[in-house]
């Protein structure tokens, strides 16, 4: 992979930390890709946008007080605009008081037909020609928008993860670089939550439901997370939970997830699941990862 780059970090933003980040190049190089990566960090995002209409998106932008801060878009070929049309947009870019950065995205034509024929697309500059000649006028149109930009990446040699990572590194923020952890408690008597990456079973824990006085309370009170807790098994448990959450979870991120949700199931997901999870949350909380919790059928029988 090689990448052309002419601002190694963002601009200065001036008074504000809005950013707007323009994603383009050729088609098939995976803007698509480079557009869910920016979705997933907190930019309001929009694609196959006409040039003409990017001025009023940023109108709309500054009027949201703060609600939309970063704000990403996706122009190419596809909306018809000239040459100058993209120089213009990007003329009034530069002058805005705050980050703007260009992302041109490029592959060699090789492997933009390799793409091409694995999704059977029809390339917006070759519908009276052959891919080729497509390739060729588009590359042609592209060249001075590419010279313009900030940032040229070749995705050539790139997997989906590793441009995905690419633009994490690049884009992300304290507020938005989290890697967010979803922790499901569920009763396996109510089937598995669809959503789960990963899945762990609790049911040989000690069960408070045959305890009289805990039967019926959850996990969310205090005499039932001791009475879990308390048991040296489920002590280590979660501690080999967390041991092996640690070795899981940045690997997840290497691969460009911003998020996985773990589900801990017991019988019927009111005790032992959700003192379980609830522990878990408290550790990876402290881990610094951003993290929820959705007990689903705590309150399921009642």
């Amino acid at each position: 992979m090689q990448s052309g780059d002419r601002s190694a970090e963002p601009r200065a933003g001036g008074e504000n930390d809005r950013q707007i980040v323009i994603i383009t190049g050729m088609s098939g190089s995976g803007k698509h890709t480079a557009f869910k990566a920016l979705e997933d960090l907190g930019f309001f995002c929009v694609d196959n946008l006409p040039t003409r209409l990017v001025p009023r998106l940023l109108q709309m932008m500054l009027a949201s007080e703060d609600r939309i801060k970063r704000l990403a878009v996706v122009v190419d070929v596809r909306s018809g605009d000239t040459v100058e049309d993209f120089r213009q947009l990007f003329r009034r870019l530069r002058r805005l008081p705050f980050s703007c950065q260009v992302v041109f995205l490029d592959a060699v034509d090789r492997v933009l037909a390799q793409r091409y024929s694995e999704t059977r697309r029809v390339h917006p500059l070759a519908r009276d020609g052959s891919l080729v000649d497509g390739f060729r006028r588009e590359r042609e149109s592209m060249a001075e928008i590419k010279a313009m930009s900030d940032w040229v990446i070749d995705t050539s040699d790139l997997t989906p993860h590793e441009l995905r990572r690419l633009i994490y590194d690049r884009f992300q923020t304290n507020e938005f670089g989290k890697f967010h952890v979803s922790l499901v408690s569920f009763g396996y008597k109510n089937g598995l939550p669809y959503h789960a990456d990963l899945v762990f079973d609790v049911r040989f824990l000690p069960n408070p439901h045959f305890v009289s006085e805990l039967r019926s309370k959850s996990g969310e009170e205090p005499e039932v997370e001791e009475f879990v807790l308390r048991n040296s098994e489920s002590r280590e448990t979660v501690d080999r939970l967390e041991s092996l959450l640690d070795f899981l979870l940045p690997r997840f991120q290497h691969e460009g997830k911003a998020y996985c949700t773990i589900g801990i199931g017991c019988t019927g997901g009111r005790h032992r699941a959700v003192v379980v999870a609830r522990e878990l949350g408290r550790r990876l909380a402290r881990r610094g990862y951003e993290v929820s919790l959705v007990h689903r059928d705590v309150h399921r029988d009642e």
